[in-house]
């Protein structure tokens, strides 16, 4: 499947919800895109919320279909809440980490600092977005690059999640822990999607 290269304030009005996580996306026109917009939304059955709470998180991560069930199914296999440890893996992807940090300000730019080979883990270049990284892993600008992108993410991020930690000397962050459920989007219920995927 290709990846998806529309515009994403288009996809976050389709699912009614912000993919980004800063809410821009919804606070000029809330409504869901085309001429009639909610107008011609029915009733959603259950299979119809299921898939849409499945596509929002797709979108949010930037995952593929297939990468998606891939790692569904890997978490299913994992002690504890089979949504929880799938919000988990999702989050420990390198490419989300990078954004979580804040070498860039979206998951979309992240994605392409790595594609690029400007991110080093424990001090060895990895171009693979989907790498899982695990805490205690290292992620760094790759040594002697000073890029203005970068620095300009770093300057406009205003709070970083507790489950990474920065230097900003070294220009490193370090993934310090599986983040808890509550550390995660609210607006998520990772319920529907196991439902989703367990149907029939």
């Amino acid at each position: 499947m290709a990846r998806y290269t529309g515009p994403s304030y288009r996809r976050a009005r389709r699912v009614g919800f912000s993919i980004t996580e800063t809410g821009k996306e919804l606070a000029k026109k809330p409504n869901r895109p085309g001429q009639h917009g909610d107008k011609r939304a029915g009733k959603q059955s259950n299979y119809g919320a299921q898939l849409a709470e499945k596509q929002k998180v797709r979108f949010m991560y930037g995952v593929n279909e297939k990468q998606f069930k891939t790692i569904f199914k890997e978490a299913g296999k994992m002690k504890g809440v089979h949504g929880e440890n799938f919000l988990a893996l999702l989050e420990s992807r390198l490419d989300n980490l990078v954004y979580r940090i804040g070498f860039a300000t979206t998951r979309n730019g992240a994605r392409q600092l790595v594609n690029h080979g400007h991110i080093t883990v424990n001090g060895k270049k990895v171009d693979i977005p989907s790498y899982r990284c695990v805490p205690g892993d290292v992620i760094a600008i790759k040594e002697g690059e000073d890029l203005k992108v970068v620095n300009e993410a770093l300057e406009s991020l205003h709070n970083r999640v507790e489950f990474v930690t920065f230097d900003e000397a070294k220009k490193a962050g370090t993934f310090v822990r599986v983040p808890a459920r509550s550390e995660l989007n609210a607006e998520i219920n990772e319920a529907s999607i196991v439902e989703f995927y367990n149907r029939g």
